[in-house]
């Protein structure tokens, strides 16, 4: 199937599987894959790194002026900061319990945006995050807004970060995820919210495979093409 050069937004609550679906997009119709919640998850890093932000996630005025060299960027192995690969390290319990605080605050958004915007320039990208279809990008040409029980949601956050080694508990991977869930709905900069032209997929009882044969849907019925 042949789509043409256009954004595709990948919108949704924490571990529904955006950056998983965006990438297979990003695959199986030659797009390039721009993941926002990376790059806030840098900022975070970076802030903590840098002392920055405290263990109550008071974050210091000083890392408005500090953004102004941060090297943050997307490379062949994912994120990085200056030449040094983050990756994994954003991935953390410790980055996720902070991440929400910090993209909330606006010079922080406007950092990210900056940068996706740049990199999306050419067209022809598919970006997830939390208000990629409303802020970021609102006149993207396909957008999608994922959603999944919550049970489902701390699931697979709590086995993704058993997969890396950690030892997490499961009540605090959930509750971690409500509390992300409301500070991502009600801060004042940008909140998750459905486009209202969004098209919804609740994937809590959908394979991968029956992901992607419903963008498949979406995107003949959005464009009128057939194969």
């Amino acid at each position: 199937m042949q789509v043409p050069d256009i954004i595709i937004a990948v919108d949704g609550y924490s571990s529904t599987g955006k950056s998983t679906l965006a990438k297979l997009i990003a695959k199986e119709f030659g797009f390039l894959y721009l993941d926002s919640g990376a790059m806030y998850r840098g900022v975070t890093l970076f802030a903590q790194e840098n002392g920055l932000i405290d263990k109550d996630s008071v974050i210091s005025p000083k890392l408005e002026k500090a953004l102004e060299g941060l090297d943050l960027y997307f490379g062949q192995d994912g994120t990085y900061i200056g030449d040094r690969c983050i990756e994994k390290l954003i991935r953390t319990m410790g980055v996720s319990s902070q991440v929400s605080p910090i993209s909330a605050v606006p010079y922080v958004r406007n950092f990210v945006d900056d940068r996706l915007h740049d990199m999306a320039k050419a067209g022809r990208v598919v970006m997830d995050g939390r208000d990629i279809g409303t802020t970021v990008f609102p006149n993207a040409e396909l957008k999608i807004f994922m959603v999944a029980s919550d049970q489902v949601r701390a699931q697979r956050r709590f086995d993704e970060l058993v997969a890396k080694g950690e030892n997490p508990s499961f009540d605090e991977v959930l509750a971690n995820l409500k509390e992300r869930d409301y500070i991502d709905s009600h801060r004042e900069a940008s909140p998750l919210s459905r486009a209202a032209d969004a098209y919804v997929m609740d994937n809590s009882d959908m394979t991968i495979k029956e992901e992607l044969e419903w963008v498949r849907g979406v995107i003949q019925g959005k464009l009128g093409i057939l194969e």
